[in-house]
């Protein structure tokens, strides 16, 4: 391209859509009689010539864009090409402000800075942009108010402005009635839509997701429109539905999650056969869902989740052959399911729990064979889990039965090379061992078979389970002795949480177990990158913990919350000092057994600990002073053993209260009104001394009362509250599927704030 320079009488250059990686662009200065210059998506970097420009002044089209050029501020030399009518500079890292000069280029017809690293206020010049049909600024840094005269541009299509800071309300746009695309997404803005917005007969595709807008929405928004995409979601909007966004019936879009929005879904979208999206999920609706709705012939994702939506799902669902993502839980939703479900193949989830569904899971439901997903939890479903779902569908990930009445045993059918991650059975009246193909399930994350009736030895073919984070037993019937056998390798190295809680497991505590644990032996907790199980496949999995005795529900698991939980069985012997090794375990309750011996020291080493419940057993000694190391301890109960001595003093240990030792007749100091003497203590009493207290209310469960007042409690407390937070405030479901997104929503760069 060394011979470019002499077409001195070059009027057009088109080089785009290029691999001229690590390329700089070519001598163009001699080339003043260009008028279209086309290098975006060339591969291009360097520092851009922008002087070469001043000499095009005949320039009409320039388009730089998409191209690694070193970074730079709005160049001067664009400024001086009035004649231009395209301007294409996104992504070419354009940064600091547009200046106010960018008036004087009033020919343009089309100007895009988009995905540049661009601050400060949009200039009010660019109102005299008059002859604008397209003006694209988003992916950027800009601050401040939609700038005065923007009203000017009566004759722009294509408006975006999405991914910024911006403030304020949208009256500047009020009379832009030749809008076909307006995006605002992810920004600051507020106030109501205005009403001039329902009078728009050319807009099809509304994005105004993520901000802070009030109010009810135009009535007729979109009414016009022969298709159409809205997406509101993450505002403040109030008030119903829209319900003449269908009025032509070939709406395709309807994304308004996560709003305050009321009354009951409008009939008329049982008529929008065009629609691929209605998501209205985290509001305020009730009612019953239109007759139609169910079985919308084109919908890919109906997401009506955490409202107050009642009645059945109708047999018409049938109808909705191209459904794929179905989201109804946390609804009052009634009757059973109907067998009709089996024939919509193309589902993928089917989250309907929390809901008072009843009757059986139709056996046909194995033929929807691309099923990821299925949660039915916490509804009043009965009867036998069906054989088939064990090896009915290849791509299962999440079976969730969770809170039912289901009986009889598990299937003995999941087939190797499933793809099961998520078993959660617990709750129910299951009883008999468990299935030995379960060794199958080599990807499994999270097995939970808590509360029910099954009669087993401990699952050592579990030891398999590579992959395995999450094991619940608790509440069963399991019985016999744990680990402690000759099993060689490495097994349990993921695992994070324990709970084998009030079953009949007997001998000592399993101690080539915890030596396995490696991901509760995390040197430096802060390389850590906590996130919660189940994000990459759009699932939320959850566990029920015992906190301050109690048992707390965490409906998101986070990937740096560990716990053991061995309370409530007949294990015996001494702790052992390898439990010191899991520096970041939080939780750990090894209550109501027989362990005997002292309280190993190394236990201070558990620097992560917020809960430890060593209470009714037979443990004696002295309380290790090491203890007071555990700067985040919350919760201590040693009640109900024979530890001797005086009780250790501060940090920690000045929250704790009488209840934590109560049944310890040979220990002394504050909190106890026993102090302590100077002398030698005295040889410990006899056990039986300390076992006569045994059935207290304290035995019979922990009541704290003001144990979360320490310096160290603030994860327990942080996952509690959050745990509220979350419930309270709706959390987002967001479905955005790769098919057909209209809205081509591209990701903030690594400067932008959430």
């Amino acid at each position: 391209m060394d011979d470019l320079k002499n077409c001195v009488k070059l009027q057009y250059l088109d080089l785009g859509k290029n691999l001229f990686t690590g390329c700089s662009v070519p001598e163009i200065s001699s080339l003043s009689q260009l008028r279209y210059l086309h290098l975006n998506f060339s591969g291009f970097s360097g520092t851009f010539p922008w002087k070469s420009l001043q000499n095009m002044i005949g320039l009409v089209w320039l388009s730089l864009g998409d191209n690694p050029f070193n970074p730079s501020p709005f160049p001067y030399e664009v400024l001086l090409l009035t004649n231009l009518t395209w301007l294409y500079l996104s992504n070419c890292g354009i940064q600091g402000t547009i200046p106010a000069e960018i008036g004087n280029l009033k020919e343009l017809i089309n100007l895009e800075l988009a995905d540049n690293n661009m601050t400060g206020e949009i200039p009010v010049e660019i109102g005299n942009l008059d002859n604008l049909w397209q003006l694209e600024l988003y992916n950027n840094s800009f601050t401040g108010k939609l700038p005065i005269g923007l009203r000017n541009l009566t004759k722009l299509e294509m408006f975006d402005f999405s991914m910024n800071y911006l403030e304020g309300d949208l009256s500047e746009l009020r009379f832009l009635n030749n809008l076909v695309s307006l995006q605002l997404f992810q920004n600051e803005l507020s106030g109501q839509v205005p009403a001039e917005f329902g009078k728009f007969t050319k807009l099809v595709n509304l994005s105004l997701y993520r901000n802070s807008f009030t109010g009810p929405l135009p009535h007729n928004l979109l009414s016009w429109a022969k298709t159409g995409f809205i997406d509101a979601s993450e505002n403040f909007f109030t008030g119903p539905i829209p319900p003449d966004m269908c009025k032509q019936g070939t709406l395709w879009g309807l994304e308004m999650l996560q709003n305050n929005l009321t009354g009951e879904i409008p009939a008329s979208y049982a008529n929008c056969s065009t629609l691929r999206y209605f998501v209205v999920s985290n509001n305020l609706l009730s009612g019953k869902i239109p007759i139609g709705i169910w079985g919308l012939p084109n919908v890919y994702t109906i997401d009506i989740s955490f409202n107050d939506i009642e009645g059945p799902i109708t047999s018409d669902i049938k109808n909705a052959k191209s459904l794929v993502y179905l989201l109804a839980d946390h609804n009052r939703l009634s009757g059973e399911l109907p067998t009709e479900i089996s024939e919509v193949t193309s589902l993928k989830s089917i989250q309907l729990n929390d809901n008072r569904l009843t009757g059986e899971i139709p056996y046909m439901i194995c033929n929807v064979s691309f099923l990821e997903i299925l949660d039915i939890a916490n509804n009043s479903l009965k009867g036998k889990i069906p054989q088939c779902l064990g090896n009915f569908s290849y791509y299962l990930r999440v079976m969730n039965l969770r809170m039912n009445n289901f009986q009889g045993t598990i299937p003995d059918t999941f087939a190797k090379g499933n793809q099961l991650r998520t078993i959660v059975f617990n709750d129910n009246n299951l009883k008999g061992l468990l299935p030995k193909s379960f060794i199958n399930c080599t990807n499994l994350e999270v097995l939970d078979l808590g509360n029910n009736k099954i009669n087993d030895l401990f699952p050592y073919w579990s030891e398999a389970l590579t992959n395995l984070q999450v094991l619940v037993l608790k509440s069963n019937k399991f019985h016999g002795p744990i680990g402690n056998h000759n099993t060689s390798g490495v097994f349990f190295f993921k695992l994070r949480i324990l709970d084998l809680s009030h079953n009949e497991f007997t001998g000592l505590l399993p101690r080539n177990y915890f030596e396995n644990f490696n991901a509760m032996m995390i040197n430096d907790e802060s390389r850590l990158e906590p996130h919660y199980m189940g994000e990459s496949i759009q699932y939320q999995d959850s566990v029920v913990v015992t906190v301050k005795g109690l048992e707390t529900k965490l409906e998101r698991i986070l990937t740096i919350f560990t716990t053991i939980d061995l309370s409530s069985n007949k294990f015996q012997g001494v702790i052992p000092e390898v439990l010191g090794r899991l520096v970041i375990l939080r939780l750990l309750n090894l209550s109501h057994n027989s362990l005997t011996g002292h309280i190993p020291s190394s236990l201070a080493k558990l620097s992560a600990l917020e809960s430890l419940d060593l209470s009714s057993n037979s443990l004696i000694g002295e309380i290790p002073l090491q203890l007071t190391d555990l700067t985040f301890l919350a919760m201590l109960n040693l009640s109900q053993n024979q530890l001797i001595g005086p009780i250790p003093q501060g940090k920690q240990f000045a929250t704790f209260e009488n209840n934590s030792y109560d049944g310890n007749l040979g220990l002394c100091g504050v909190p106890l009104s026993i102090k302590c003497s100077t002398d030698k203590l005295m040889p410990p009493l006899l056990a039986s001394i300390f076992q006569e207290d045994n059935n207290s209310s304290f035995a019979r469960g922990f009541g704290w009362k003001a144990v979360l007042i320490g310096y160290g409690s603030g994860f327990l407390f942080g996952l509690v509250m959050g745990y509220v937070v979350f419930k309270i405030g709706k959390p987002q479901r967001l479905v955005r599927n790769n098919e057909g997104e209209q809205n081509n929503k591209k990701r903030r760069p690594n400067n932008q704030r959430p």
